[in-house]
């Protein structure tokens, strides 16, 4: 296999390459309202979206919320807070969502529960964007059979550069 074989070789193995998108978001609930009965946390969640990695922000006043994460969605649907999972009570809390499923936020407080103040947060994996690059427009040309040192210098170059990326993107 000549250099000019591996060369392909290398532009074929790289032409599809999974990216991991971004850092994490720190979803802050209700943004600068918070987590407040006066908060419309529905229409603040029907514009996110929740993946592994994230942190989710709740802050509230002591006096009046806490925040309850409840085992199932029957629980959630009735705001029975009998059997919690856990009780927030610091009036800023910041949760990891460390895997996908659903996990079910709700107000500590009965009847703002009742009233819309909860959230089921649907976790996703994390993203990948598939970064498909067309393989025929990368096929080296025929050319002649003693490569010249521009040629090589190029799919030098470009094995440098798709190195280099892979590298910066942490792959």
């Amino acid at each position: 296999m000549g250099a000019r074989d591996l060369l392909v070789v290398a532009i074929v193995f790289t032409a599809a390459t999974v990216v991991v998108a971004g850092d994490p978001v720190h979803h802050v609930v209700g943004e600068d309202r918070g987590w407040d009965p006066s908060t419309d946390v529905a229409s603040w969640y029907s514009q996110r979206v929740f993946r592994v990695g994230d942190k989710i922000w709740f802050t509230y006043s002591t006096t009046q919320e806490s925040l309850v994460e409840l085992r199932n969605e029957e629980d959630f649907t009735s705001c029975d807070l009998s059997n919690p999972i856990k009780m927030y009570t610091d009036g800023l809390d910041t949760i990891s969502l460390e895997g996908e499923g659903i996990r079910y936020f709700v107000s500590g407080n009965t009847e703002s529960c009742k009233n819309g103040l909860k959230i089921p947060v649907k976790i996703q994996p994390k993203e990948q964007i598939m970064a498909q690059n067309n393989v025929a427009s990368m096929a080296v040309a025929d050319g002649p059979t003693v490569p010249s040192a521009s040629t090589n210098l190029n799919g030098l170059s470009y094995i440098l550069v798709v190195g280099l990326s892979i590298c910066l993107l942490g792959l």
